[in-house]
């Protein structure tokens, strides 16, 4: 297995959670006409509360993992990564399996909890079903998380990443066919077909697990388990606390993470109860804002996901060295590739807002002006996890604490007020919420901006400012050319078949408009480096110019 560079790395790990992303956006087009708006939201329930609990029993562990097995590896302590891989499946055996009991025992008041009194909609009965099934994939997923940190901490990123692809194919197969045979085959209810599709990740994760346990196993040598090494002078107790030490404030803040999107959930929806929307309506419009707009938001969240897990390792690799040069080379460098990646998705998929929406849910007037909107936000959950992700690398954790408790804080504080605020001047009341996670993420953003800039020691932010201006002006040049173009384009925009011509037609020009400014403007050699450019003009036939 191949070590990689930090741009590989990255590249390799976004390609294939990009398409893990894509089809995570495309199940839900059958899904969600075999269900419908009610078993969305039932969904919608059971996997956010899942979440909550995946982020305390693996959230911080895998990113641990990949730190100390990076750190060790810089360091040449061999047989001390054997046995903290070893040690790490043996604490999350006991986290998962408190998690599983938890959320499995107390599903009832889970359910409770989020819809509370409401009637019309789903009954507490479905929703604590529905979490009892998703609850058994606490028990397999933790194992899988822990095995790919332990590789992305060798800078290994090929394997990890194609056990995701592998995960999600049989994740939507499971989901997909199991729902549409239970709920339009054997015409079971509605509840048991969204609950046998949610126990598609409980699958997926264990044959994903066994693809990862397979390549380890055949290479050993690679990873320098089985040799013959002396034992390195750390005993099980230090690793011990340095796992603690680096999962338990990662636990703390993927769970606040989590927490955020939950509490908006109940939020928006006792506040919109009280606002006079229907039972329909206030299912709708908080399962879109939860679950379905970040559905088509993961096509931009790919981008910094797969760029964190070749992050972590390569910054804790020179920030052990003391190498201050390239921790802030990889600080700007990642700013930069979401600044050129995410901005222009942003706004196309905000102008596409109606037939994107079509194509994915059929028509509906709250869903399209929720994701037109929403869609930003996709934007600085990418800057604030890759901030964050910066500071942890660093060990600077009080600073990510401060930032994302700052962040969760102003967000609830400010849901109901600004809710009632936009009631008041005539908007969707829900926008308020919006704005208020616009909010809460500008702050934390800055919060850790203002930490780097402390931390690391000359950190300049000259070359990515000067990116970013270059990359506003493509997007600027692309929109004015987009609007133009869609005044000629006569299209159904409420139509499926006339919303994915219109939106590929968007997407090829608008595409290819920001490609050749931003290729003029020397952004991506800027970004990605000749030597890179020139190897990717190669593989795809294109004679290289002096």
């Amino acid at each position: 297995m191949k070590k990689n560079t930090f741009i590989e790395g990255t590249i390799i790990a976004t390609i294939f959670i990009f398409l893990v992303k894509i089809l995570g956006m495309l199940y839900v087009v059958p899904f969600y006409s075999i269900v419908g708006s009610r078993g969305a939201a039932l969904y919608s329930y059971a996997y956010n509360i899942y979440l909550i609990f995946l982020s305390i029993s693996s959230a911080g562990i895998p990113s641990a993992i990949s730190k100390i097995i990076s750190e060790f590896d810089t360091l040449n302590y061999y047989e001390a990564k054997t046995r903290t891989y070893n040690l790490s499946k043996k604490i999350i055996s006991l986290l998962s399996i408190i998690s599983f009991l938890i959320l499995f025992i107390f599903a009832k008041s889970f359910a409770h909890l989020i819809i509370g009194d409401m009637t019309g909609g789903n009954t507490i009965n479905d929703v604590a079903f529905v979490i009892r099934c998703v609850s058994f994939s606490v028990l397999v997923v933790p194992f899988l998380s822990v095995t790919k940190g332990y590789l992305q901490g060798h800078r290994i990123m090929t394997p990890s990443s194609i056990s995701q692809l592998i995960e999600q194919i049989v994740r939507i197969a499971i989901m997909l066919i199991g729902s549409y045979t239970i709920y339009k085959i054997f015409n079971k209810s509605l509840t048991f077909a969204v609950g046998i599709s949610l126990l598609g990740a409980f699958f997926g994760a264990l044959v994903a697990d066994f693809y990862l346990i397979v390549k380890i196993k055949h290479n050993k040598k690679d990873l320098h388990i089985n040799n013959i090494y002396k034992k390195d002078n750390i005993s099980n107790k230090e690793i011990i606390k340095k796992i603690a030490y680096y999962s338990i404030p990662i636990i703390i803040i993927n769970l606040i993470t989590n927490v955020y999107s939950s509490t908006d959930m109940v939020l928006v929806s006792r506040t919109i109860q009280h606002l006079g929307y229907s039972a329909n309506d206030v299912e709708f419009i908080t399962s879109s804002i939860s679950t379905w707009c970040p559905k088509i938001s993961m096509i931009i969240n790919s981008i910094v996901l797969g760029m964190t897990m070749s992050l972590i390792p390569n910054i804790v690799s020179s920030y052990v060295k003391k190498d201050f040069i390239n921790v802030n080379l990889k600080i700007n460098k990642a700013l930069q590739i979401i600044i050129f990646t995410s901005i222009p998705m942003t706004v196309g998929i905000s102008i596409l807002s109606t037939p994107i929406w079509t194509i994915f849910y059929n028509t509906n007037h709250y869903g399209s002006l929720i994701l037109k909107i929403n869609i930003f936000t996709a934007l600085l959950v990418n800057i604030n996890l890759s901030t964050s992700t910066m500071l942890q690398s660093m060990n600077k954790y009080k600073a990510v604490y401060f930032s994302v408790i700052l962040g969760f804080v102003t967000n609830a504080m400010l849901d109901v007020p600004l809710m009632y605020l936009c009631k008041y001047i005539g908007i969707e009341s829900f926008i308020g919420s919006i704005i208020a996670t616009v909010i809460g993420y500008i702050l934390s953003i800055s919060v850790s901006i203002y930490y780097l800039k402390k931390e690391s020691k000359d950190l300049k932010f000259k070359e990515t400012i000067n990116i970013l201006g270059k990359v506003i002006f493509a997007v600027i040049v692309m929109f004015i050319v987009l609007f133009i173009l869609n005044k000629f384009l006569t299209f159904n925009l409420y139509n499926r078949v006339d919303s994915i011509i219109y939106t590929i037609i968007n997407t090829i020009v608008g595409g290819i408009i920001y490609i050749i400014i931003t290729y003029k403007l020397n952004v991506i050699n800027d970004i990605f480096g000749n030597t890179m450019i020139n190897k990717i003009k190669k593989k795809l036939h294109i004679k290289v110019l002096d």
